[in-house]
């Protein structure tokens, strides 16, 4: 550990100095200046984790949110965080989504170096979910997941020889097309005039993922070029149409490679273009490759995402080492739009991307995400009795939705899944208006009633309380007065209280910050000043102390 970085940590636990932004990774003749966050009231307050008694709440710890960029630069935001916070969570940042390309390699560095880090300092980390609908490796998965190429044989279409014709039948936009009879002696041909638009070929289905290839031999008197159409495709080169030469005084073996357009049926070739002289075509020859894939099959998937979940279980795991001891096992999998036969709500499905539960079924997601992850966790160096797994979920304030998270959990539990406890993400505003506020708080603990009913560790997370004034209005942390900001702390307060008086003292996972430092909403237990951008305490950061304390 670095000369700074151990001054800072002594520094700041001590309710001392510490050093700006700008300076805070500068090490050559390091002098620590006073912090401006330790500036009246709060000047005294130690550390808000030292305010927790770990004897009454040996289970509870206290989390912040940071993204994985913030921690490793190691500037205000990583000190603030690992002083006063027993761990710290990466959001979506450890998703497969952020660390696995289409081609299925994976990104580790930002991960190595902030477990190496974390593990250097002793701190902990709470783990990014491990499955979820959003931020997952949809590009990998999809190209896991693609049709297989199997061998096809070519498919002749229609062939027209117009050597043996007598009479022209077909169709033509505009000009007389006419056959020619004993044209060069022998054989008929096809005579299409100047500036003629005709069909050469017509009169078959079209295949809309097959590669056409259509063949034509074609005599002019002077040197020509012709623009061709298939199938309602006009065939361009380099953002413009396509001419394909034709040079005179010999047949010439004229071959068109294409697709047909979005929607098209009735396959056709037609020519056009032609100034300068009049085309003869001898014989049209129609063929196409039908598309070489096909669907895998509902199997060949589920063999696909397992060995998926596999590789990235593998991938993590094998990075973390065991250091990582308790995950958000599954994010937000409950669909509030969907229900099931029993009235509960499914879990989400999608006709676009394709979701673990579509294949695995919804029964067995959990079960088969839960024992790749444990079976990894142990293979590289992890104590299996250490392993903790979360559900994680938003919303559970609305009754049904909760209903229906036990509902699936308890599924999963009977069908072997590791589930050891329910991160419930909080969306909180404190309103002005009295009525709604009581609303919010009866809501509140009625929430966290229905939590402490599951028998699950039961953690709080994305815990950032807006404030909005009497008429609805949101009010920001650049316009929020001493009064509101005060009375935003005491909320934060009784969140806190509800939690540990509500949650039994065995079932406590803890509370996780969301954001530290204000956003533009008032959340943070620091302001940042808007002209040097240092942080300063403010009333939540007290709040935070005196409810811990049990005050």
């Amino acid at each position: 550990m670095n000369k700074l970085f151990k001054n800072c940590l002594f520094l700041l636990a001590a309710g001392a100095l510490a050093v700006s932004c700008a300076d805070y990774n500068v090490i050559d003749d390091f002098k620590a200046e006073r912090d401006p966050s330790f500036v009246e009231p709060y000047k005294d307050l130690g550390p808000v984790k030292s305010y927790l008694d770990r004897t009454k709440y040996p289970n509870m710890s206290l989390g912040a949110t940071l993204k994985v960029t913030d921690f490793n630069k190691q500037d205000l935001a990583h000190a603030a965080a690992i002083t006063n916070f027993d761990d710290v969570a990466f959001g979506t940042t450890l998703m497969s989504g952020a660390i696995i390309n289409e081609r299925g390699v994976m990104n580790f560095l930002d991960m190595i170096d902030l477990l190496d880090h974390v593990e250097e300092i002793g701190g902990t980390v709470f783990g990014s979910p491990i499955a979820a609908n959003a931020n997952q490796a949809d590009a990998w998965i999809n190209t896991l997941t693609a049709p297989i190429e199997i061998p096809v044989d070519p498919i002749e279409d229609k062939v027209v020889d117009y050597t043996t014709m007598e009479e022209f039948t077909g169709t033509a936009i505009s000009g007389r097309p006419a056959i020619e009879k004993n044209y060069d002696g022998e054989d008929n041909a096809l005579k299409c005039p100047k500036r003629a638009k005709v069909y050469i070929v017509e009169g078959f289905d079209v295949d809309p993922l097959g590669a056409y290839t259509i063949t034509f031999y074609a005599k002019v008197d002077k040197d020509e070029s012709v623009i061709c159409t298939f199938a309602d495709n006009k065939i361009q080169e380099n953002g413009a149409d396509k001419k394909f030469a034709i040079k005179a005084g010999k047949w010439v073996k004229v071959v068109v490679e294409a697709r047909p357009a979005e929607g098209a049926k009735n396959g056709y070739l037609m020519i056009e273009g032609n100034l300068n002289s009049v085309v003869y075509i001898q014989k049209v020859i129609v063929v196409h490759n039908p598309d070489n894939h096909r669907p895998q099959t509902e199997q060949e998937k589920k063999d696909t995402l397992q060995y998926a979940i596999n590789t990235w279980c593998d991938g993590l795991m094998k990075i973390n080492e065991g250091r990582i001891k308790s995950f958000d096992l599954i994010d937000e999998a409950i669909d509030t739009k969907a229900e099931l036969e029993n009235g509960m709500y499914d879990l989400k499905h999608s006709p676009d991307n394709l979701y673990w539960q579509d294949v695995l079924g919804s029964e067995n997601y959990a079960p088969v995400i839960s024992k790749a992850a444990s079976d990894a966790f142990v293979n590289h160096g992890g104590n299996a009795n250490e392993l903790k797994f979360f559900i994680s979920e938003s919303g559970l304030e609305n009754p049904k939705k909760m209903e229906s998270l036990k509902y699936w959990i308890n599924i999963w539990d009977q069908n072997q899944a590791k589930i050891d406890g329910i991160n419930a993400k909080l969306n909180l505003t404190y309103s002005e208006d009295e009525a709604k506020q009581n609303e919010t708080k009866a809501s509140l603990d009625n929430l966290l009633d229905n939590l402490a009913t599951t028998g699950k560790l039961i953690r709080l997370s994305n815990f950032d309380i807006k404030y909005q004034d009497a008429t609805g209005a949101n009010v920001l942390a650049k316009d929020i007065t001493l009064d509101q900001r005060q009375r935003l702390a005491d909320f934060y307060g009784y969140v806190i209280r509800s939690y540990m008086n509500k949650i039994p003292n065995d079932k406590q996972a803890g509370i996780c910050k969301g954001n530290i430092a204000d956003t533009s909403d008032p959340v943070g237990l620091w302001s940042v000043d808007k002209d040097s951008k240092d942080w300063v305490r403010t009333a939540t950061y007290k709040a935070f102390c005196d409810a811990l304390s049990g005050q």
